[in-house]
C-alpha cells in the first residue's frame, strides 16, 4: 500500500489583530470523532498527534497538518479526512472545548502523566516565564499592527491619488469569473462551504508558507501578480464569492497579517486554485498557469507621493521585523518553560496512549 499524501496548513496566525484563529475550521461539527488533547508545554501534545499522523500516512490515509504559528514545526491538530477523524490541541491560546461531549469528542489529558510534586517544586520559574511570554507577544502584537498601518498607507498611495482603474478591475473579475465558471453548472449533491483557514503564518521564523502542500500538481493556478493596493485580494475575494454562489467547496485561505483579507481561494472539485503572488510565496506561472497582473490597472501618481509609498514601505518592513523578533524571544523562552515539564513527564505512559488512540481510529477505519 503506497503513503497517504501530507498537506499542510496554519489553523491561526499572529496578526495585526493579536492571534488570530480558524480553530474551529480544523473540523466540522459532526466529525466521527474528535480527540481533545490537553497538557501543559513539553508534555508531548505535538508528538503524541503526529505519531499517529505519520502510522496513518504509512497505511495509505491522507492527513493534514494544522501547524502551530508559534513554532511551525510542531502541530496543533491533525485531521484525516477520509474519515472524518482529528485530534487538536485544546490548550491556550486555541482553546477548544467540547461540543459534543462523549458522542463525537473525548479528552485525553497528558496531564495525567506528570510528576505533580516536580511541577510545583518549578512553580516560580513557571509563572516568571509565562508572565514574560505574554509581554513578549503583546510587544510583537503592537508591532504587527503598525505594520499593518503601514501597509493601509501603501494602499492610499494608489486609491486615494485615483491611480487604481477599479472600472477596468470589475471588468476582469467577471471575465475570470465566466472562464473558470461559465462552461460549468452549479454543483450539485453536496452541502456547499467554505473552510477558512492561512496557508502562511506570521512565526518566529518569520512568513512560512505551505501553499505547495495544499495545491495539486494538476491544479490550473490562477496567479495574481501586483503591488499591495492594486485590487489583488478584492478580486480573489470575488472569485470566491461567485464559487459559493455557484454550489462549490471553497477552501478560503487569509492573509496572515490581516485576515480580513484573502489570498488563495481553491475549488477542488475544479481543480482551481486562484493564488495572490506575495511574499513568501512569490509565484512563477508554469504549464497551463495564468498570469494577471495588476499593476496594469494602476498609473503613477508621481515622484513625490512614490516617495511616501516607498518610506511606508521601509517602515513596514521594520515594524515587522521587529515582531518577528519578539515572537522569536518568545519560542525561546517557551522552549525553557517546556525544560520544566520535560523532566516531569511519564512519556512511555503517553506513547501508550498514543497508541491506544490510534487503535481507536482504526476501528473507526475498519467499521
Amino acid at each position: 500500500m503506497s503513503g497517504g499524501k501530507l498537506k499542510k496548513v496554519f489553523p491561526g496566525s499572529n496578526s495585526a489583530y493579536g492571534f488570530y484563529s480558524f480553530y474551529d475550521q480544523i473540523i466540522e461539527d459532526d466529525a466521527a470523532r474528535i480527540f481533545v488533547i490537553k497538557g501543559g508545554p513539553g508534555v508531548g501534545k505535538s508528538t503524541f498527534m503526529t505519531t499517529i499522523a505519520r502510522e496513518m500516512m504509512r497505511l495509505g490515509y491522507d492527513v493534514e497538518y494544522h501547524c502551530c504559528s508559534a513554532d511551525p514545526e510542531s502541530v496543533d491538530g491533525i485531521v484525516i479526512p477520509s474519515l472524518n477523524i482529528a485530534c487538536i490541541d485544546g490548550t491556550a491560546p486555541h482553546i477548544v472545548d467540547p461540543k459534543n461531549p462523549g458522542a463525537v469528542d473525548e479528552i485525553i489529558h497528558l496531564g495525567e502523566f506528570w510528576n505533580e510534586e516536580g511541577m510545583i517544586a518549578r512553580r516560580e520559574a513557571i509563572l516568571k516565564a509565562n508572565r514574560e511570554i505574554k509581554r513578549l507577544y503583546r510587544s510583537a502584537y503592537r508591532y504587527l499592527a503598525a505594520a499593518k498601518l503601514f501597509i493601509d498607507e501603501i494602499e492610499h498611495y494608489y486609491r486615494d491619488n485615483n491611480a487604481l482603474d477599479t472600472a477596468g478591475l470589475d471588468k476582469l473579475a467577471l471575465a475570470l469569473i465566466e472562464e473558470i465558471f461559465g462552461g460549468t453548472a452549479c454543483a450539485a449533491g453536496q452541502k456547499r462551504r467554505e473552510r477558512h483557514l492561512f496557508a502562511t503564518a506570521i512565526t518566529p521564523d518569520g512568513p512560512v508558507s505551505y501553499l505547495d502542500s495544499i495545491v495539486g500538481e494538476n491544479f490550473k493556478r490562477y496567479i495574481i501578480s501586483g503591488d499591495d493596493g492594486t485590487g489583488k485580494n478584492e478580486l480573489i475575494a470575488r472569485i470566491k464569492d461567485a464559487a459559493f454562489m455557484h454550489g462549490y467547496y471553497v477552501e478560503v485561505y487569509h492573509c496572515a497579517l490581516d485576515p480580513l483579507k484573502i489570498d488563495h481561494v481553491i475549488i477542488p472539485q475544479l481543480n482551481i486554485a486562484v493564488l495572490n503572488s506575495v511574499t513568501p510565496h512569490i509565484l512563477e506561472p508554469t504549464g497551463g498557469d495564468r498570469l494577471i497582473k495588476t499593476d496594469a490597472f494602476v498609473k503613477n501618481p508621481g515622484g513625490l507621493l512614490e516617495k511616501e509609498r516607498d518610506q511606508a514601505r521601509r517602515l513596514y518592513e521594520d515594524s515587522f521585523n521587529t515582531a518577528i523578533g519578539y515572537l522569536a524571544r518568545a519560542r525561546a523562552v517557551h522552549h525553557e518553560l517546556e525544560t520544566y515539564y520535560i523532566p516531569n513527564m511519564r512519556f512511555e505512559e503517553i506513547d501508550n496512549q498514543a497508541q491506544a488512540v490510534l487503535e481507536k481510529i482504526m476501528t473507526y477505519a475498519r467499521a
